[in-house]
């Protein structure tokens, strides 16, 4: 298929490259001109054969909403926007609806992978109309590895999916990181890379965050290089508002929500695993560590 994608950063561009490898055409518009095959939104719209569609991979809040804005004036019936970016689901709601007052779909999908994806494949929660999802489904077959997609539900339902996804990962890296900083402050000098590499082998946590943990320690041993600060992207706050909403008890994610809280003001060990992880699955950037005084 034949389709447009807005945002060509490390996500966008991965999936774009990922989708021409998969045989489909992609035109591309970004605000740095080197990554970019058009030079405007109208430039893109009017590259595409209709029904057009349009994937959005930029950050979500302001940025989004004005490119969908935007796309709203630029597209025609039939037309179908995807929005791949991690919107609170309440926005996307309102943003399908605003475009189907022109006939326009909308797609709000969910997308885990990181900086993985393109070799690997993204996980792709997906929320829409029945109809705008089959149109496409050659793009989501592309993109997902076997067994990594779902249709979970109507418009709104994807971004729902990945927020509680995100939420969940929170809790699993806060535990990884605990349990570092216990076998590494412990003192009965304990070979901790070689203890958290056999946990890769047999054991019921082996799981794709510990081998980028692993990776991480080979990278950078006790991770004397980054600075124990992760910040938090408002996926893990909306799970646990949304969690208190619903009166279903989160103290695991509420734990490591407010754990990141506490590194945005102080050093540590745990902290540390945390930005290392985000780093390797993410590309999210790390704060070198200051020298000591």
């Amino acid at each position: 298929m034949e389709l447009g994608m807005v945002g060509l950063g490390r996500m966008g561009g991965s999936m774009a490259e990922r989708l021409r490898r998969h045989g489909h055409q992609v035109v591309g518009y970004a605000q740095t001109p080197k990554k970019r095959q058009v030079d405007s939104l109208e430039a893109l719209v009017a590259a595409l054969p209709a029904p057009r569609v349009v994937w959005v991979m930029v950050p979500a809040g302001p940025a989004t909403e004005q490119v969908v804005s935007a796309l709203a004036h630029l597209l025609e019936p039939g037309d179908v926007v995807v929005d791949g970016g991690n919107a609170n689901f309440h926005a996307s709601q309102a943003r399908g609806a605003a475009l189907a007052e022109g006939g326009i779909g909308f797609i709000d999908a969910g997308v885990s992978g990181g900086v993985w994806g393109l070799e690997e494949g993204y996980c792709l929660m997906v929320g829409g109309a029945a109809e705008d999802v089959a149109k496409l489904q050659p793009a989501f077959d592309a993109l997902a590895p076997e067994g990594g997609f779902a249709h979970v539900g109507p418009i709104g339902t994807g971004h729902f999916t990945k927020m509680v996804h995100n939420g969940v990962e929170y809790g699993m890296m806060q535990s990884f990181a605990e349990g570092y900083e216990l076998l590494s402050r412990c003192a009965l000098d304990i070979d901790v890379p070689a203890a958290l590499a056999a946990w890769r082998h047999g054991s019921v946590v082996r799981s794709w965050l510990l081998d980028l943990l692993v990776l991480a320690l080979e990278e950078d041993p006790g991770l004397a290089g980054i600075r124990g600060y992760a910040s938090d992207s408002g996926e893990g706050r909306w799970t646990v508002q949304e969690g208190v909403e619903a009166g279903v008890p989160t103290p695991a994610i509420s734990a490591a929500l407010y754990a990141r809280f506490t590194s945005q003001h102080d050093d540590s060990e745990a902290m540390k695993v945390i930005a290392a992880l985000r780093n390797q699955f993410g590309g999210h950037a790390v704060r070198e560590a200051t020298a000591p005084d």
